[in-house]
């Protein structure tokens, strides 16, 4: 294509455009002088201008590029534009995608896997810059399964090295709680179902923070928690007008899935929060259960500590006095012979209170599903006591250098 001006060193007007691969180049055809020079990142629509742009957007790079990577580079940056990222969380996201591309764990990956690539390099990124988005968000995104998701964000972190925190207990309230749909009136749900968000939230947090303290977070799922919590929460703001809805009720008004194990943890909370009212003073004359309990949250969280301390460190000291108590009377049996044979056994009530004063333990040691069974020892094994002699062909074998062995023959010769 020819170009306006002459050439400084013929005056030849012959003057033409070469694109040399992707550097384009002004040259006159009548000398061979190259009079201006493009840069090398360049796209096909700025090389006219030689306005500089980034590599990652040059005809250089497209080049080297197949296809698949530039349909996944694709996909990375409609999925961050869809989620509203930052655009410093893209090019993280970008760059953990082709890192994976160019991995050999991933070279014959089927392209399902190579799909759900996509969104576990951009919830890779958006852990470490501690943004809010869960597992399932990206599962409902890309129509894949949990299981299918988890597996492939499970080996992206461990073939790329990577170091992606998780995601902590309060960012994850705040998310589930995003999700409901009782911040606003609708006509599907009463007005006394309506609820603060900043005050849901702050209730929440507070019954979140009890069930970790008293193990039971420790290997469970937290979705589960977070909804018993809220449930708690939610009841505990307006105690007449919603202590006859039941969770299954609430989950369906507030417009999410009510885990199956939703129903065992909210039992859980509720003897926490007997054992702790059975401490504060003015509740010990009430005859609190698990219903009535809940008008007094606020109170058993404004004092969580002490009543904690008092109700699960009393009840530790409690049982190792138990236990000295019962060395005492084994070691001295009672006198009378005609004893009744009940007398040692404790009353109904007394297991009743006992067992409200079990100690503070996780729920896998209280309520063990299955008991560890050791194996039986081989005749050999049960033979050796750890008092057999050694023999100094065995001691030569854990020799290693000429000082020890030169040292070992000076023992045995002074002996």
């Amino acid at each position: 294509m020819a170009a306006r001006g002459r050439c400084p060193e013929c005056g030849s007007a012959a003057l033409l455009e070469d694109a040399h691969y992707a550097q384009q180049q002004l040259v006159c055809a009548a000398c061979g002088c190259v009079l201006a020079e493009g840069l090398l990142t360049t796209t096909y629509s700025d090389e006219g201008q030689l306005r500089e742009v980034a590599y990652s957007q040059s005809t250089g790079q497209k080049e080297q590029l197949n296809r698949c990577e530039q349909r996944g580079i694709r996909r990375v940056q409609d999925l961050c534009k869809v989620l509203r990222l930052p655009s410093v969380f893209e090019g993280t996201a970008v760059s953990y995608f082709q890192r994976a591309l160019q991995h050999p764990s991933f070279h014959l990956a089927s392209l399902e896997k190579k799909e759900l690539l996509v969104g576990c390099c951009v919830l890779a990124t958006c852990r470490q810059h501690n943004w809010p988005l869960t597992l399932g968000t990206i599962c409902s995104l890309l129509y894949a399964k949990q299981e299918l998701v988890t597996s492939v964000y499970l080996s992206l972190q461990k073939e790329l090295e990577i170091s992606v925190p998780a995601l902590s207990l309060s960012e994850l309230v705040k998310t589930h709680l995003n999700s409901f749909q009782l911040f606003r009136h609708k006509e599907d749900i009463p007005v006394p179902f309506v609820e603060d968000k900043e005050t849901l939230l702050a209730r929440t947090m507070q019954v979140v923070e009890l069930a970790s303290e008293t193990w039971l977070v420790t290997g469970r799922h937290p979705v589960p928690i977070v909804t018993a919590a809220a449930f708690l929460s939610w009841q505990s703001l307006q105690p007449p007008a919603r202590l006859t809805c039941t969770l299954a009720r609430f989950c369906k008004a507030v417009g999410v899935d009510l885990p199956p194990p939703a129903h065992l943890r909210l039992k859980e909370l509720y003897d926490i929060l007997l054992r702790m009212a059975a401490e504060l003073a003015w509740l010990k004359v009430l005859n609190l259960n698990k219903k009535t309990v809940v008008k007094h949250l606020g109170d058993l969280l404004q004092h969580r500590i002490f009543l904690l301390k008092k109700a699960f460190c009393a009840a530790d000291g409690e049982e190792q006095q138990g236990a000295a108590q019962a060395e005492d009377s084994s070691s001295n049996p009672p006198a009378a012979a005609g004893a009744a044979p009940d007398k040692g056994r404790p009353s109904e009530g007394k297991q009743k209170a006992e067992s409200s004063r079990r100690p503070l333990l996780p729920p896998c040691l209280l309520h063990p599903r299955k008991r560890l069974r050791t194996a039986a020892l081989s005749t050999s094994d049960a033979a050796v006591t750890g008092d057999e002699p050694i023999s100094d062909s065995e001691i030569e074998q854990y020799l290693r250098g000429p000082e020890e062995i030169r040292e070992f023959r000076a023992a045995k010769a002074w002996q």
